[in-house]
């Protein structure tokens, strides 16, 4: 199957909560009027869009009504899904691979895939014919490095690694060293996801920073926050958390097969100013790709 018959596939459950409720409404709908705007308000929020966001799509149906160019309830999801197009497209980069090594820093909660994630990442540029490399910097979660160290042996890459309970920015000291050495083209580095006080992981993430910049003035090239589309506003709200304590460049939305959530990604992107980067929509490998909002924007609102 192809990646975007799959894509298609796993935003089912999202498509019947989120494009087939609006699709009913608007056949159901005589005329656009409060009526109308409050039950449309009610089904984008329930399909995790998001307060915020419903508001500013609503609004700017508002205005397309004022300006005329809607006229009738039948426009109102062509509408929306040129204006969430052209929201989602904006400021989405793909990641530069230049240099040696680029390093990837990779942030998230415990819980969410970010081990898995970094084995797909890893697995998806090796068979780009990139060196990939792997620092094992949550020592934290019991069994983490040997989790990495299965991945890298799928993905061809090498793991550094260090004892459980080591000092996080000492492995990737060694890690960057490791990767200078071997001229490796990437580096990712796993980090713990430990929210439960937020100045401790702020304060890892300086120190991991730090260590970084020292040795590689420009890095890390990217921090990706891993979230977990099933979990809704939550991931919305871990975000908002990461956004304080790291500099995220983009989001990895993983699970978008399992939820009716996925309007979360129109959240993210509205409400953080974040670009989703990299979807997973299933467990295997050939599951997981980089976002391409036009693709997923055909997935939630075209017909077959």
């Amino acid at each position: 199957m192809a990646f975007f018959e799959r894509l298609r596939a796993g935003l089912d459950k999202t498509r019947k909560n989120f494009t087939d409720k609006i699709a009913a409404l608007v056949s159901g709908s005589a005329a656009i009027n409060e009526d109308f705007y409050e039950e449309l308000e009610a089904l984008l929020v329930m399909a995790d869009v998001g307060v915020n966001t419903t508001g500013k799509l609503i609004e700017a149906i508002r205005a397309a009504v004022k300006r005329r160019e809607v006229t009738e309830p039948d426009q109102v999801l062509p509408f929306l899904r040129a204006y969430v197009s052209e929201r989602l497209g904006e400021g989405v980069a793909r990641t530069k691979i230049s240099g040696t090594p680029t390093v990837i820093l990779v942030v998230g909660v415990n819980g969410v895939g970010k081990t898995t994630t970094i084995g797909k990442l890893g697995h998806y540029y090796s068979l780009l014919g990139y060196k990939v490399m792997f620092a094992a910097a949550d020592t934290f979660r019991a069994a983490a490095a040997d989790q990495l160290a299965i991945w890298g042996e799928r993905a061809k890459a090498t793991v550094v690694r260090q004892a459980e309970g080591s000092d996080p920015a000492a492995v990737v000291f060694d890690a960057l060293q490791s990767a200078k050495a071997k001229q490796a083209d990437i580096l990712f580095i796993d980090t713990a996801g430990r929210l439960q006080n937020k100045a401790n992981l702020m304060e890892e993430l300086r120190k991991i920073h730090r260590v970084i910049k020292r040795e590689i003035p420009d890095a890390p090239h990217e921090t990706l926050l891993v979230l977990d589309a099933t979990t809704g506003q939550n991931a919305l709200n871990q975000a908002k958390v990461f956004q304080e304590v790291a500099d995220v460049s983009g989001v990895v939305l993983t699970k978008l097969d399992g939820t009716a959530k996925g309007g979360i990604v129109v959240a993210i992107k509205e409400e953080i100013g974040i670009p989703v980067k990299w979807i997973g929509v299933g467990e295997g490998v050939m599951d997981f790709r980089p976002f391409e909002p036009e693709e997923f924007v055909k997935a939630l609102f075209d017909k077959e």
